[in-house]
């Protein structure tokens, strides 16, 4: 559905998931900023940026985290690499995990999302699987769309819950800052872990094998 503007109104009720207190929640982030913080730098409206980033249109702090460290991995580091014809490893740049850390956190109160989860969740926004499934090429599309749910949602709606695109057996989230409660996440009390490092890409490794992808040597 790129390319379609959103109607005027909803044409049935979002569906309502209630994160509770308690969620673990996993990141791929820049060690340089704390695992906690929301992203506050609004992405660029045609270029660039995340699924559902926040912009000049509709500027709001995100936080983007898989409910698995599988999720979380897949989405971050999986985008667009294709499989080698030659049947050998997907091969993930060293760059991509370099000065990037693997963060354990928990919801420290109950959020409520708008579910993209289903079929007829999609549906109650106007949307099918391509919100959630679409290339990094039509985010700008995506974008546009997640603040037009954000809008027909308030004040509720403090994110949004849809199947990884990488991982469709796992959740990916996106946290709104300006309506979820300040200290709304907080560190699970697991250590974090620094994947350009020896050990932090042997653990990173071990969690991308399954999917026929490693760091290159």
């Amino acid at each position: 559905m790129v390319n379609v503007r959103p109607p005027e109104k909803l044409p049935g009720n979002p569906t309502r998931v209630t994160l509770a207190a308690g969620t673990e929640l996993v990141r791929v982030h820049s060690a340089r900023r704390s695992a906690t913080a929301f992203n506050g730098n609004p992405a660029d409206c045609f270029y660039g940026g995340g699924r559902f980033d926040g912009t000049a249109l509709d500027d709001y702090g995100f936080l983007y985290a898989g409910l698995t460290v599988e999720a979380a991995v897949c989405e971050t580091l999986l985008r667009s690499i294709p499989f080698d014809p030659a049947a050998g490893p997907r091969l993930v740049q060293r760059a991509a995990v370099r000065g990037r850390r693997l963060s354990f956190l928990r919801l420290a109160a109950d959020v409520t999302v708008v579910s993209l989860v289903a079929g007829r969740d999609l549906a109650s926004v106007a949307q099918d699987a391509w919100l959630v499934q679409a290339e990094a090429a039509e985010y700008p599309f995506t974008r546009a769309w997640g603040h037009w749910i954000r809008a027909h949602t308030a004040p509720w709606s403090q994110g949004f819950v849809w199947p990884s695109k990488r991982e469709p057996a796992d959740r990916a989230a996106v946290l709104f800052l300006d309506r979820c409660p300040a200290g709304a996440v907080e560190p699970a009390g697991v250590p974090p872990i620094d994947l350009d490092t020896p050990e932090g890409l042997r653990r990173l490794n071990a969690v991308l094998a399954p999917y026929h992808a490693q760091v290159a040597p």
